[in-house]
């Protein structure tokens, strides 16, 4: 889907705005539950898309970002008592990190492939210090890091600065779906401005940018700190909705998952990967609801075959497909 006038954006989002507010009449709580996970997850699905497929960066490690949202918000409102301020640290944490990260691979002049290697690595890293960090000594304040056990009890958001006005989770539904809505909204208008449409140039074409005077290690440094900004609000929102935490957010397991998202909806485009996460998940919880076959063998065969067969992903080949039946009928 490709929005690119003002008319056609609030067509859009008055449209999601009314399908939000419609669905909680329309279901039962259970579901509202499991719309509100899909929706947390689409944000990180959203912070790939972008990151990957308008920046040509391949950060295998996407997920890193999504887990340092998530424990900063679990610790610092355990140790609070209020989600105002540690809602606003998990999602600048996360972004100051892929600044001091971006920074030294981008203007170390990283190739791709090493680079996707890199962000791998860390979140790997992650993964390993943080399930180690289990025992009574391992705590911050006074909550404990849990090792593999991860941080149980996580709050949910309150009304700013009332703690004692916890959002009940239709109301979460709510903050979730509009979070998710704004940052589809965000990463569109970016695409519209000089920042976005030179991002773009710098993935079609590193050298043709920098010739006509643009520093791409800038705007893809830009790109790689909104999309973590966008992974730690989504591991927010996540680890609100499970109520915990644990490692394997930073897993591998975890990370490939995401790729597969955007894959199979359609690298590229934005509304694709959001697609893709959805239908993902879905089969994932069916999976391990019949128990029929391992979750990760399957994915592992979708990706190959979409690779194969599907490259450009489900809403590309949907689109062009539709495009060719008009010139068919015309």
């Amino acid at each position: 889907m490709r929005l690119s006038t003002p008319v056609q954006i609030a067509v859009f989002v008055l449209t999601a705005l009314v399908v939000m507010f419609v669905i909680p009449a329309m279901v039962q709580p259970f579901t509202l539950i499991d719309l509100t996970l899909y929706l947390s997850l689409t944000i990180l699905a959203l912070s790939l898309a972008f990151v990957w497929g308008f920046g040509g960066i391949l950060s295998l490690g996407q997920t890193v970002f999504f887990g340092i949202g998530a424990y900063t918000y679990a610790i610092a409102a355990l140790n609070m008592g209020d989600t105002t301020l540690p809602f606003v640290i998990g999602l600048i944490l996360p972004m100051l990190f892929a600044l001091a990260l971006g920074y030294f691979m981008f203007w170390g002049r990283i190739s791709d492939v090493y680079l996707a290697v890199i962000t791998l690595t860390v979140s790997l890293i992650f993964f390993l210090i943080v399930n180690s960090m289990s025992g009574s000594g391992n705590k911050i304040g006074s909550v404990a890091i849990g090792g593999y056990n991860g941080i149980p009890g996580i709050p949910p958001l309150n009304v700013p600065f009332n703690p004692a006005a916890m959002l009940s989770f239709e109301a979460m539904y709510y903050v979730t779906a509009v979070f998710a809505l704004l940052s589809y909204v965000l990463l569109r208008w970016v695409l519209t401005t000089r920042f976005g449409k030179v991002l773009v140039a710098t993935k079609e074409n590193e050298t043709r940018a920098e010739l006509l005077g643009y520093d791409s290690r800038k705007f893809k440094l830009g790109a790689y700190v909104i999309g973590a900004g966008l992974a730690g609000l989504s591991g927010m929102l996540y680890s609100i909705w499970g109520g915990l935490i644990n490692p394997d957010v930073f897993g591998m397991a975890f990370s490939a998952q995401v790729i597969v998202w955007v894959l199979f909806g359609g690298l590229g485009t934005l509304v694709g990967p959001v697609i893709g996460a959805i239908l993902i998940q879905m089969l994932v919880f069916w999976l391990g609801k019949v128990k029929i076959a391992d979750a990760n063998i399957v994915l592992g065969g979708l990706f190959v075959l979409f690779v194969l067969l599907i490259p450009a992903g489900i809403l590309p080949m949907l689109r062009d497909t539709l495009g060719r039946f008009r010139k068919g009928g015309a």
